[in-house]
């Protein structure tokens, strides 16, 4: 993990320094002082290498001098378009892609952003994560890492301060991006629920774990269905933190936590299967939310529920065709086992609204395959009974760089859902739209007049490959975006 201190603006520099630049190429004013004492080897090797400051952009300058080993340029783009956001893409490409063990940060302030370097710190801390806890044979030749930033700030204290609410956001992604990457056989529901317990208890979080027993008297037989296959019970586990009077507006998350998904009897394809141990990530976000909300001590009433389980296949497991009754009372029509996250969030939508009425509620999960197909892995899916609410979601994901794309919901969808045995039925007719006809059913499980947002994240929960913006496996996706939504809407 990054070591990050601030400091005032030093007299002298060593070690690897770096400085920012923008589009022109134009120096900033510290890297115009800089450049003043390397004799304007700066200013020669943009000429040189052809750079022109865009974002994205990034150097490494080698000097021969004493106490200088390396200067690294990062590209900001024009100086008036320069936010946080490009200042943290400009720290996780830095982290990526430039070798050594500690670096001085020398950025200055810009028309919108007056501590460039916590935005660029925050960058490097998120990319710095790594899964290796089941390694036990490093590599020999190792990469080296980033151990240690000290940024320069005018006001030190400030930036500090702020560098602190960002880093309790960054441990929270951390959290999530763990749980979301380790294997069924060591998170399943019961391990999920304890940790959880073990991890926000002490942070002040009400942490209560509903057994199956538990569910079963509640009636929850969405949950309790998708379960039955597994030799692993189901947790539904429950997330208050009060940061504020229990009379302040109620904001509710809803996680799917499907430890492993293997589609139950409708058996998914061999190819692919191991990557659905991610299909807790819905949960895991959930769980990395209020740790970052704990953590800074958010001043908001905020409940969370995970809804967990194991999707097998077994001489118990529930079969396509099979009629259940959830605990709304509604009745569903199972016609394909492996369409299981809608049901377990179906349960837990109705539980949420019905116990803590909340004003905003907003789930999580990696819902589909067709919000892939259709977005890719750029985007996530929004769905909202609200325009309000995801106007404020797409802005808040687009600031830290979690992007929503809005898809359609319609009587047409809500239709094509209906069962002529039961209430609703868990798929739609002939694959089209799937994204949408599963919105379409979790909508039915939605008290009003709550406003409601579902966000389909099985396209950003993951990457199959590590880049300058992502390390392999895990993204965190959630964490960050409704963090920010939190402390921008309902604080």
């Amino acid at each position: 993990m990054i070591t990050v201190t601030f400091q005032a603006f030093p007299k002298s520099f060593s070690g690897t320094l770096v400085v920012g630049c923008f589009e022109g190429p134009v120096l900033s004013a510290s890297a115009k002082k800089l450049d003043g004492h390397l004799g304007g080897a700066l200013a020669r090797a943009l000429k040189a290498q052809a750079l022109k400051g865009k974002k994205g952009e990034l150097c490494t300058i080698l000097v021969p001098t004493p106490d200088i080993n390396q200067v690294v340029l990062v590209g900001l783009g024009k100086e008036k378009e320069c936010t946080p956001h490009v200042l943290e893409e400009a720290g996780r490409r830095f982290c990526a892609q430039v070798r050594t063990q500690e670096a001085l940060v020398l950025l200055d302030p810009v028309p919108s952003v007056a501590l460039p370097g916590v935005a660029f710190a925050e960058g490097a801390l998120l990319r710095s994560w790594t899964f290796e806890k089941y390694r036990t044979v490093k590599p020999e030749e190792a990469p080296l890492k980033i151990q240690s930033l000290r940024v320069v700030a005018e006001d030190p204290t400030a930036a500090k301060k702020a560098f602190a609410v960002l880093e309790s956001r960054a441990q929270g992604v951390f959290e999530t991006q763990t749980v979301v990457s380790e294997p069924a056989n060591v998170l399943y529901p019961e391990s999920f629920a304890t940790l959880v317990q073990k991890t926000l208890t002490p942070l002040g979080v009400r942490v209560e774990v509903l057994g199956k027993k538990q569910l079963e008297k509640l009636g929850m037989g969405a949950v309790l269905g998708v379960a039955q296959g597994s030799v692993h019970e189901p947790k539904v586990v429950v997330l208050e933190w009060k940061g504020s009077s229990e009379k302040a507006v109620t904001a509710a998350f809803v996680g799917k936590g499907l430890t492993f998904d293997s589609g139950g009897i409708d058996l998914k394809p061999q190819k692919g299967m191991e990557e659905m141990i991610h299909d807790m990530a819905g949960a895991g976000a959930v769980f990395g939310l209020f740790k970052a909300l704990a953590l800074r001590k958010a001043s908001v009433h905020a409940v969370g529920v995970l809804a967990l389980a194991e999707n097998m296949p077994s001489g118990s497991a529930q079969r396509p065709g099979d009629i259940i009754t959830t605990l709304s009372g509604k009745t569903v029509h199972v016609l394909n086992t492996d369409a299981e996250g809608r049901l377990v969030l179906a349960d837990a939508l109705w539980y949420t609204c019905d116990r803590f009425r909340p004003k905003i509620l907003i789930d999580l999960a990696t819902l589909t395959g067709a919000v892939a197909v259709a977005l890719g892995t750029e985007f996530a899916g929004l769905f909202s009974n609200k325009d309000d609410l995801a106007s404020q979601l797409t802005s808040c994901g687009e600031a830290v760089g979690e992007k929503l794309w809005r898809l359609p919901m319609t009587e047409h969808f809500d239709k094509d859902i209906d069962s002529q045995v039961a209430d609703v039925k868990n798929l739609g007719t002939g694959g089209e739209g799937g994204s949408i006809t599963a919105a379409q059913f979790l909508k039915r499980f939605i008290k009003e007049p709550v406003a409601w947002a579902h966000l389909d994240i099985a396209g950003t929960a993951w990457t199959r490959k590590s880049t300058p913006m992502k390390s392999l496996g895990a993204t965190g996706f959630g964490v960050r975006l409704l963090d920010h939504f939190v402390r921008t809407h309902c604080e």
